[in-house]
Parts: structure tokens; C-alpha cells; sequence
């Protein structure tokens, strides 16, 4: 450890952690008795002597009656005792035959002399209530500013861009895996940084700006700190949300102070997070535009690249909407350079599991690339995520080492949902999902497109009561019609395999996810790729823009009404043919249809090779009988594990018929 990295320690010069505390009960203590003090002396001057007070009739009335033992008379004040020893106060009045009365009747009298006020003191008494008020004044906006961050409450203008320094735990381009092609752009401005002569001598120029795109968990805020990690140079972070204020005018000072700090480090990098929070499209709302979130941004463009050049400066910014950007931020000058961070490829997902492993005690099956096969479009968080899903499983279960079935759960888990086991099933519901989840995977395994079952399982996850997970054997980036169809025909497996088992009035309402899916499928096949012989390659989609109080600033796509009937009915028909292909694959495979959910019933969960050894008439042996989920429902009606009886045309009959 060096001696930036030592922490003060809490004696007399060390900064301790209770010392701002211990200052802050000081200052208010203090406060207390000044007003305390302030209070007893406004008393002791408005109070002189004590005793009940009365008036100056009944004052003259006790003297004539000889009550009267003492008076202490001062200016405007008589002081005394009764007889009965009782203190009294009265206030005098031009009488000049009092003394010789007072003498009269035996009165003892004492006479303080008039008291002159120092002027200091006058001045004091005044003054001290303002004092206060002024002190307590200064110590709150104090703090204000010291929790409000960067400028406080006294300077909302200033930039709260926050410079990383720290040593530790930084991130280099080692720990950076899986988006290869966004590394080596980022790690020519580090070395432009590093060493700009190199680029200079052949009449290279610096890059003003690079912006990162992609989607959320890509890894966009991990390459800037990557680039933290390796340029050496000062790195300003900041967030798009902390330029925009409720005061006007406030976003802009921002950006300027930011720049001036920039300027003071240069050559430094800005990293700009979530950008879209102030680069907006300029004119996307109502009105005349001059709004607080426009003017920053205007600020913005013209510190990036106005008049004034702010050379050594790289403006770094991240986003995952670069579509509501203004055009005017992104053309070169501002952000020369436009990263795209994709989701990685299953090469890119080796490589990050890696990384995210290294710090988790593997068993020996753990295979890495097994995993990227079984995730396609995941991002880093993702995978990062599953990993530390997997280590939890394992420290569930008090185990040493996270095998590869923790990361098998891992990843049902995040892919499908935590497990529902105490979800009470009854015996029909039960069998109805069994056949329902055998339906989607007969439908799969017969279509010659479709990817390969991964899992089939009955068990109720997130939302759904059972779940068939296909998983492709590559990454695949763009769809043909022949797995499209296969989609559809797989997605109107369950609700045929109800129909045909069931009866048509025992259809349930499971299929309605299928139904949506299917219907999205086939619209986008008419509407945008163009994949209906009747409508032709004529995109009629609904466009995506932005919008701001319902008004998108896109123009909507503009049909007749008679190409909207044609595009409904080619829906329609494209769905209804995907139902028709796994109605007839369902019954001519109903054998397969029935030994499954048998099977599914029984285990509730068969991975992609038992689903081809029950279809083979292979037995599963998992070696553990533990592993062999008990077939008693919540019901307590045990399902029967044999073969059941041909019905009248030679199938198995259906349980319950």
C-alpha cells in the first residue's frame, strides 16, 4: 500500500469518521447557550428585584396601615418587604411628599443609585439577536452546501464531474472480453493519449469524441473504465441527468465549468453517461423549444466544438438510444467515432465467463463454452449475472466448488424464472400442462427448421406453468421463411395437443403467450420483410419514432382500407396455416404425444437428449432416485407410470377420458 492509498486515522489530525459529527453537535451547542445566554440577560435587565408586584395606590394604602418594614427605592422602581416578610414591587410616580411619608411611619429607606449602561453593552443587547440569526443562517447553508456535492447550495452552476483517481480496484482492457472490435477503437485513443507524436508526424489529429452505442448491459460503462484504467490521464465522469436543473440556465453553467476543469487537466478524458438525458433532438416538443434541457445542449455543442477549440479534451459519451440524438452531436468534429458495443457472439461469450470465473472456485465440469452455447443474446450483465446466480445455488447448498448443474439452475432461472414449487396443481391442470408442453416439443422435433429442445419441463416458472426451451446450435443474426413457419407451427403445438387430447370445450387459456407470439411473427413477415406473395415486398409497419404527448415525429404509414383488409387476412392465413402444419403432425405422432407427457409427469423435467431416449422407448436412469421428482400431485392422486390402453383407433387413450 502506498502512502496515497492510507486512510487518516481518527486522532487529533487524522480526520477520524466522527469528527464532522462532533463539530456539528459543537456548533449547535454553542448556539443553544449564546440564546440561553442572550435570554438570562434580556431577563436580568427587564427584572430587577423580585416579589409580587402591585399598585402604587394599594403601595401608599400598606404604608398608612404601617405594614410596610423596608422599600429599596431605584429609578422609576420601589423594592420592599411587608411586615409579614413578604417581598413586593411597585413603580414610582412623581410624589414629592413620599420620603417624608415613608419616614412618617418608621419605613427604613434604601436608594440604589440610576445604573449607566456601557455603550458596548447597548450595542451588545442590540446586536445579538441579529448575530444569531446570521450565525445560524451561515451554518446551515454550511451544510447545505457540503451535502448538496459539487458547488452546493451556493453554486448550482458549478460542474459535478467527478475525476477518478483511485488505484485500486481498477479496470483495465484485460478485464474487457467478448466485444473485441469496440476495444481496439477505444484503445487507439489510449494510445493517441499515451503517445500522440506517433499520430501527429503523419498529419493525424486527435479524436474530439467517441460515442458508444448499444444495448443496456453491453458493456459501455465498462469500456470507459477500462479506459480509465489504461490512458494514465486525468478521467472526468459524469451523468447526462446531472447537467438538467429545474433552474434555467443551470445545465449550461455545468457544462462550461466542467470544460474549465477539463481545460486545467488537459490532456484529459469526459466521460458522458447516458447522453440521450441531454442530446435529445432539438424541436422534438411543443413550444418554442427554448427550454432548460436545449440550452444545455446547446452549450454542449458549442464547448465541443465552437470558436473556441478545447484541444486535449476527448469527450467520451454512452448511450443506448442513439436514434433521439440531435444530428448536430453527432456529426464528426463533435463525436468522430461511433462505437457499437453488440451483445457477444458465443466466442465473445466464452471469453466473458472467463473473466466473470476467475474469481469462482469451478468444478471440474464446468465447461465454459456449454454455458455460451446455452445463452445466446446475453449480454455481459447477463452472463455476470448467471455466474453470480450460480455461486448463490452453491452456497445454498454448502458447497466448495460451483459445479455445472448450479449453472444449469442459474440459467433457468434467469432465462425462464425461479422456480414455482409451491404452487398447488391439481391432477388435470397437472396432466393438461403436461400434454401442452409435449405438443410444442413433438411439433419442434418433426419440423426440420426448428432449433433443437434444449429442456421441457412442467414445473411453473415467473409466469408460466411450463416451459419448452429451444436453443440453437450457432448464433444465427437473420431469419429465413422456412424457421419462421417451423416458429409458428412449434408455437400452435400446445393449444392443438389440448384440442386433440381434450376436446375442443377443454381448450384452456395456457396457449394465449403462443397466440401472441405467432401473431407478431406473421405480422412482421407481412408488414416488414415482405414474405406474403399478396401484399408483396411493400413495408406497411408502424414506424418507431419519438413521440412527446402522443404526437410521434415520424409520419405514419398510410394504407387504404382495402390493403388493411388484405394485410389482416394475410396474418390470419399465415397463422392459421402454422396451426393446420402442427394439428397434422400432432395426430400423426400422437403416440409420441402421449409417451412424452407420460414422461413429463413423471420426471417434470427431461432435458434434450432424455426427450430422444423416452421417444426411443429408452429408460432415463439419472442415478439418483432423488432426482426422480415424486409423481403424488397436491390433489394426493397418484398418476399411473404405465403404458395406458389403445383407444378405439389404435392410440393410447387420454387419462381422464
Amino acid at each position: 500500500m502506498n502512502d496515497n492509498d492510507k486512510q487518516p486515522g481518527p486522532g487529533p489530525n487524522g480526520g477520524g469518521g466522527n469528527n464532522p459529527w462532533m463539530k456539528s453537535l459543537l456548533i449547535w451547542v454553542g448556539i443553544l447557550v449564546a440564546l440561553a445566554l442572550f435570554v438570562g440577560m434580556i431577563g436580568e435587565r427587564g427584572t430587577p428585584g423580585g416579589g409580587t408586584t402591585i399598585a402604587y395606590s394599594q403601595f401608599l394604602d400598606k404604608v398608612d396601615e404601617g405594614s410596610v418594614r423596608d422599600v429599596n427605592v431605584a429609578e422609576g422602581v420601589i423594592t420592599g418587604t411587608f411586615s409579614n416578610d413578604a417581598k413586593f414591587r411597585t413603580y414610582t410616580v412623581d410624589d414629592p411628599q413620599l420620603t417624608q411619608r415613608l419616614r412618617d411611619r418608621g419605613v427604613e429607606i434604601n436608594a440604589r443609585p440610576e445604573e449607566r449602561t456601557s455603550i458596548w453593552m447597548v450595542l451588545l443587547y442590540q446586536s445579538l439577536p441579529f448575530l444569531l440569526f446570521l450565525g445560524i443562517a451561515f451554518f446551515v447553508l454550511r451544510q447545505m452546501q457540503k451535502n448538496s456535492g459539487a458547488g452546493g447550495a451556493m453554486g448550482f452552476g458549478k460542474s459535478r464531474a467527478k475525476m477518478l483517481t483511485q488505484k485500486e480496484g481498477k479496470v483495465t482492457f484485460d478485464d474487457v472480453a467478448g466485444i473485441d472490435e469496440a476495444r481496439e477503437e477505444l484503445e487507439e485513443i489510449v494510445e493517441f493519449l499515451k503517445d500522440p507524436t506517433k499520430f501527429a508526424r503523419l498529419g493525424g489529429k486527435i479524436p474530439k469524441g467517441a460515442l458508444l452505442v448499444g444495448s443496456p448491459g453491453t458493456g459501455k460503462t465498462l469500456l470507459a473504465r477500462a479506459i480509465a484504467g489504461e490512458a494514465g490521464v486525468p478521467f472526468f465522469t459524469i451523468s447526462g441527468s446531472d447537467f438538467v436543473e429545474m433552474f434555467v440556465g443551470v445545465g449550461a453553467s455545468r457544462v462550461r465549468d466542467m470544460f474549465e476543469q477539463a481545460k486545467k487537466s488537459a490532456p484529459c478524458i469526459v466521460f458522458i453517461d447516458e447522453i440521450d438525458a441531454v442530446g435529445r433532438h432539438r424541436g422534438a416538443g411543443l413550444g418554442n423549444g427554448n427550454d432548460e434541457r436545449e440550452q444545455t445542449l446547446n452549450q454542449l455543442l458549442v464547448e465541443m466544438d465552437g470558436f473556441e477549440a478545447n484541444e486535449g479534451i476527448i469527450i467520451i459519451a454512452a448511450t443506448n438510444r442513439p436514434d433521439v440524438l440531435d444530428p448536430a452531436l453527432l456529426r464528426p468534429g463533435r463525436f468522430d467515432r461511433q462505437v457499437v458495443v453488440p451483445r457477444p457472439d458465443i466466442e465473445g461469450r466464452v471469453k466473458i465467463l472467463q473473466v466473470h470465473m476467475k474469481k469462482t472456485p469451478l468444478a471440474p465440469d464446468v465447461d465454459a463454452r456449454v454455458i455460451a452455447r446455452g445463452t445466446p443474446g446475453f449480454s455481459g450483465a447477463d452472463l455476470a449475472n448467471l455466474v453470480n446466480e450460480a455461486a448463490l445455488l452453491a452456497a445454498r447448498k454448502a458447497k466448495r466448488l460451483v459445479a455445472m448443474l448450479e449453472f444449469e439452475e442459474a440459467k433457468d432461472k434467469v432465462m425462464m424464472g425461479a422456480e414455482r414449487r409451491s404452487m398447488v396443481m391439481t391432477e388435470d391442470e397437472k396432466r393438461m400442462t403436461a400434454y401442452h408442453e409435449a405438443g410444442h416439443a413433438i411439433v419442434s422435433i418433426h419440423e426440420p427448421a426448428s432449433d433443437p429442445i434444449h429442456k421441457a419441463t412442467i414445473i411453473p416458472r415467473g409466469r408460466a406453468l411450463g416451459m419448452v426451451m429451444r436453443l440453437p446450435e450457432r448464433d444465427s443474426y437473420s431469419y429465413h421463411r422456412d424457421k419462421m413457419y417451423a416458429n409458428l407451427a412449434v408455437s400452435m403445438g400446445g393449444r392443438i395437443a389440448e384440442e386433440i387430447i381434450f376436446g375442443y370445450d377443454k381448450v384452456s387459456s395456457g396457449a394465449s403467450g403462443d397466440i401472441q407470439y405467432a401473431t407478431g411473427l406473421a405480422r412482421d413477415m407481412v408488414t416488414k420483410w415482405g414474405m406474403s406473395d399478396k401484399v408483396g415486398p411493400v413495408e406497411y409497419a408502424q414506424p418507431e419514432g419519438e413521440s412527446f404527448l402522443g404526437y410521434s415525429s415520424s409520419q405514419p404509414v398510410r394504407m387504404s382500407n382495402a390493403t388493411a383488409q388484405l394485410i389482416d387476412d394475410e396474418i390470419k392465413s399465415i397463422v392459421e396455416g402454422g396451426l393446420a402444419r402442427a394439428k397434422q403432425l400432432l395426430t400423426d405422432h400422437v403416440d409420441q404425444l402421449h409417451t412424452l407427457a407420460s414422461a413429463l409427469l413423471e420426471y417434470e423435467t427431461l432435458s434434450g437428449d432424455e426427450i430422444k431416449r423416452v421417444l426411443a422407448g429408452e429408460d432415463i436412469d439419472r442415478g439418483d432416485p432423488s432426482a426422480r421428482t415424486s409423481s403424488v400431485v397436491a390433489a394426493g392422486t397418484s398418476i399411473p407410470k404405465t403404458r395406458r390402453p389403445k383407444g378405439p383407433f389404435g392410440n393410447p387413450a387420454p387419462q381422464g377420458a
